[in-house]
């Protein structure tokens, strides 16, 4: 997610300043569980706030020819069994907060079972002690909701200007790529962002960025987030730093698919539309050539971004578009773990309403991870108020929201 702007890492005093801007914005995958008893035991019975219950998907009744005896047709597995749709909303939702101190609000709504996690910003944290502590009052609340599994706690730790914790990675994903054994650093930067990031509590990284760049000093490249301009490298690097960091059990997230290599210096989609022109061809041999490789290789989650791509979809940013999500990432591509969008908030989103709008767009599209990062948990209780009225008023499918919540219930179950 990260906007890019300068950023620094300021050690002063024995305090850690992280000089951060708004970013634009797993360890080896293992099966998650399939038995029904297994899919059920993540959660105990509903004590959230709002909405009615919601039953699993119902299995149809076998008919009976005569002289025959029907086949047993088993109960379809779900892990959002039982949850209200308050509580089921929730479940696509991160959260953030403003300053060092989660606010009571916050604690309060994870208790409830209705959030799937937290974003961290440079303004949230103080050092690693403060940080690891705040986790701990997170996960403590998390341990009083009815949803038994972990938080998602993430952060931008790309490496290099792109961190929010001191330590590594040290390097850019730039000078990665121009390294003498690049594979070996971007494995090195893969397994470093993910002991930092588990030495505090957090399980979710949004690294690596796998846009290649086109121009030089085009917006990816002039704060050195983009491996190389050759799509090829591109793809090994991230390969090398998804599987090395997901080893550490701290997942890994592509981003910003389709790409934003083709963007111009000034085009940042943290303050406005940005429409990237590129053919289709150029799209897929390029651009989302890296994804490709990042999904075969078990990537656990993708940024959608916020850019327009006429090739694909000409009327909608790509983390809206049903085209680029259902038809690109997941039909083409062929991905089947967790989506999670941008940053909610961003500039780029000014003519698509409100941000229950947004939300309800977004999950339209197909996108399961709501990121709501504008530092103020109201945020994320309207995303989530405008989920639930329309999964009420059949704006939104229950089956597929619930599949959603099932995809990411089993990331957040493999997941410390």
């Amino acid at each position: 997610m990260c906007s890019a702007a300068k950023v620094r890492t300021v050690l002063a005093t024995g305090a850690l300043s992280l000089a951060m801007v708004a970013c634009q914005s797993s360890h080896a995958p293992t099966p998650g569980a399939s038995a029904p008893d297994a899919a059920r035991s993540i959660w105990s019975a509903p004590g959230g706030s709002g909405g009615g219950r919601l039953a699993s998907p119902s299995t149809p009744r076998p008919t009976k020819t005569p002289g025959t005896s029907p086949a047993p047709v088993p109960p379809v597995p779900t892990r959002s069994a039982g949850l209200t749709r308050r509580q089921l909303a929730g479940q696509r939702i991160i959260y953030s907060y403003p300053g060092l101190t989660p606010p009571a609000s916050l604690l309060r709504i994870i208790r409830a079972g209705e959030a799937a996690g937290v974003i961290f910003f440079g303004e949230n944290i103080a050092s690693p002690a403060q940080i690891s502590s705040v986790i701990a009052q997170l996960r403590q609340a998390q341990a009083q909701s009815p949803v038994h599994v972990p938080l998602l706690l993430m952060v931008d730790q790309e490496g290099g200007l792109i961190r929010r914790l001191p330590g590594a990675p040290a390097l850019s994903e730039k000078r990665i790529g121009q390294s003498t054994d690049p594979v070996a650093a971007a494995a090195a930067a893969g397994t470093g962002a993910g002991r930092t990031l588990a030495a505090v509590g957090i399980n979710v990284n949004l690294a690596p960025v796998l846009d290649v760049y086109s121009t030089a000093g085009n917006f990816i490249d002039q704060y050195q987030r983009s491996y190389s301009a050759n799509p090829g490298t591109v793809a090994s690097l991230g390969r090398a730093f998804i599987t090395a960091q997901q080893r550490t059990g701290v997942a890994a997230t592509a981003k910003h698919f389709p790409g934003l290599g083709w963007a111009a210096t000034a085009q940042n989609t943290d303050t406005q539309p940005v429409t990237l022109s590129q053919s289709l061809a150029a799209l897929r041999s390029t651009d989302e050539f890296p994804y490709s490789a990042a999904v075969a290789i078990g990537v656990d989650l993708v940024m959608v971004s916020w850019a327009i791509y006429p090739a694909l979809d000409p009327n909608r940013p790509a983390g809206l578009s049903p085209t680029v999500v259902r038809q690109e990432l997941r039909g083409r591509i062929g991905f089947t773990r967790v989506t999670v969008t941008d940053a909610l908030e961003a500039g780029a989103l000014a003519h698509y309403g409100s941000t229950g709008q947004r939300a309800v767009a977004a999950a339209t599209a197909g996108m399961d991870l709501i990121l709501c990062s504008a530092r103020d948990v109201s945020q994320g209780e309207a995303a989530t108020a405008a989920l639930v009225n329309a999964q009420t008023g059949g704006q939104l499918d229950a089956a597929g929201f619930i599949a959603a919540a099932d995809r990411i219930a089993d990331l957040r179950a493999r997941l410390r």
